[in-house]
């Protein structure tokens, strides 16, 4: 084994490494502390999901399909369900720091990790087409109904980009800050308006179901809720970024209750009302809400939808580049800024928005939502195996390339897929999808973990135990000379075992290959070893 070459730690942020991940985010390092957001403006940046129409048509969906009633109740029990989740995963991202893609990693593996980053990438990508569609075919509408659409698709795609290439902390905050009243003011005005202009009613609260199934309407309705699992990935993003004094504001008004009131109840009642008081009976589509809102308030709908639908694009860009970044960097090798990455995510979505977006897009998104509620239900799995965060290995040269996680995600996923595809319309199971792949996802981790090797590779050395704080003491890496937190330094086998920071150990296969051999010799040694102490 080579010699262990001593640590340069520094107990003060590199100023370097601060200023490049003002825009980059820390998409393949763990958040310092010295980089953590206050909390009114993390709450502004993850409240941009509040604006999206998508949660005032599902409302209309929902109530149009099991009533008013069973919709509401739905809706009480989600608010329930997911505030309660997405506080548990609040307080654990804020402790550890971790992106999607490296909490993935000490979960699903080096190489489960990259198709949690591109399965997230893809899903924001899905999301981006089909709000920004909503905005380019409400401009149409309004200026120039018989002109191209691709033309405002392009228009769309074009102003949206700029607004996050800063990231959460230079400007998508404060956008989203100046916005969000904009947005909530805009909502009463033409909540008043359609009233005005069509008639104050409390008809909408008793709508009749129209669908008939084979379980209560209430628990259809949260059925359907709970199939919204990427809000949960959306926490994990964004609540790293907290610090850990403000932890429980952030769990219960930023990621949980209070936020979760505002996005299902207060959105929900609101899309019920406008669709209902402007085209009643008119069957539910998000293109159908947008239609009422210009409707009952032209102009003022007009600035509405554009303010909202500015709003959810941030997040669903945001989230999009930077999981394409960590995908390129994880599986392609490819360290390119994240602003690169946000022009590639625009592309992607005009291209999408070229095709006949809707008739496919939905189908698209089903299959998504079976392996995201998959990631959930493992995520939350792993929380309850190991309470402890340190337990949540995610540096490259300390995990295996596959763990107990990516064998239940496919597991889970393949099984939620064919209900979903082959399974009888109506037919219960089909019905209750989500919650059968929730309990396959978490069951089948759970065993998997009981029953095979999921420990981290067994290594030389541990550059955390070199240190007294792992969180305020920074090491420099040898490859980029950057320094970062020691919670995430290893020890690079490579070259003689100088230290190397997540983002450097990513992809790099000589670095990979060492320690592979490395993990090996250990291995054999500690199992001579046992095999003598055993015969003695």
């Amino acid at each position: 084994m080579a010699k262990v070459n001593r640590l340069k730690v520094s107990f003060h942020d590199d100023p370097r490494v601060l200023a490049e991940q003002s825009a980059e985010d820390y998409s393949r390092h763990v958040v310092p502390l010295a980089a953590r957001s206050s909390r009114w403006s993390l709450a502004m940046a993850s409240w941009s999901v509040l604006s999206a129409l998508f949660y005032l048509y599902i409302s209309v969906a929902v109530a149009q399909a099991v009533g008013t009633r069973s919709a509401m109740i739905g809706i009480g029990l989600s608010i329930v369900f997911y505030g309660v989740i997405n506080y548990i995963i609040s307080q654990r991202s804020i402790r550890n720091g971790l992106s999607v893609a490296l909490l993935s990693r000490s979960i699903f593996g080096g190489a489960g990790a990259i198709i949690s980053s591109l399965l997230f990438a893809v899903t924001a990508i899905y999301y981006a087409v089909f709000e920004g569609s909503i905005i380019a075919v409400a401009f149409q509408q309004y200026f120039a109904p018989g002109s191209d659409i691709r033309w405002w698709y392009l228009l769309v795609v074009l102003y949206a980009m700029p607004l996050v290439m800063g990231g959460v902390q230079v400007w998508m905050d404060k956008l989203n800050g100046a916005l969000l009243p904009l947005y909530v003011g805009g909502l009463l005005l033409i909540i008043v308006i359609a009233g005005t202009r069509f008639g104050f009613s409390f008809d909408f609260l008793s709508i009749q179901p129209s669908l008939d199934t084979t379980m209560p309407g209430w628990l259809w309705a949260f059925i359907v809720y709970m199939g919204i699992c990427v809000n949960m990935m959306v926490t994990a993003e964004f609540s790293r970024f907290g610090k850990p004094e403000d932890a429980k504001f952030h769990g219960v008004i930023t990621f949980g209750p209070v936020f979760y009131f505002a996005l299902y109840a207060v959105n929900g009642l609101a899309g019920i009302f406008i669709m209902d008081t402007v085209f009643p009976g008119l069957k539910a589509s998000e293109q159908g809400i947008a239609e009422a809102v210009l409707k009952s308030s032209g102009l003022v709908g007009l600035l509405f939808i554009l303010i909202s639908q500015t709003r959810i694009n941030t997040a669903n860009y945001y989230m999009a580049s930077l999981n394409m970044a960590g995908f390129a960097a994880r599986g392609l090798g490819l360290r390119w800024p994240r602003g690169v990455w946000v022009l590639f995510v625009g592309a992607c979505v005009y291209l999408l928005m070229l095709t006949n977006v809707f008739s496919y897009l939905l189908k698209a998104l089903a299959w998504q939502g079976v392996a995201v509620t998959s990631w959930v239900a493992i995520l939350l799995t792993h929380y309850a195996l190991y309470p402890d965060p340190k337990s949540d290995e995610f540096r490259p040269g300390r995990v295996k390339a596959i763990m107990p996680g990516a064998w239940a995600i496919l597991l889970s996923t393949a099984v939620g897929i064919s209900l979903i595809e082959l399974g009888e319309k109506g037919a219960w199971y089909v019905e209750i999808a989500p919650i059968i792949i929730a309990i396959l996802a978490a069951s089948s981790y759970w065993a998997i973990n009981k029953f095979s090797e999921g420990r981290p590779l067994m290594r030389l050395a541990e550059p955390r135990e070199e240190v007294q704080d792992v969180w305020r003491q920074h090491i420099e890496c040898h490859v980029c000379e950057r320094s970062y937190s020691a919670i995430e330094m290893d020890r690079d086998p490579s070259a003689s075992q100088q230290a190397i920071c997540t983002g450097c150990a990513e992809g790099n296969q000589s670095f990979l290959q060492s320690v592979k051999m490395e993990s090996h010799q250990l291995s054999v040694q500690s199992r001579v070893q046992s095999s003598v102490e055993d015969s003695i």
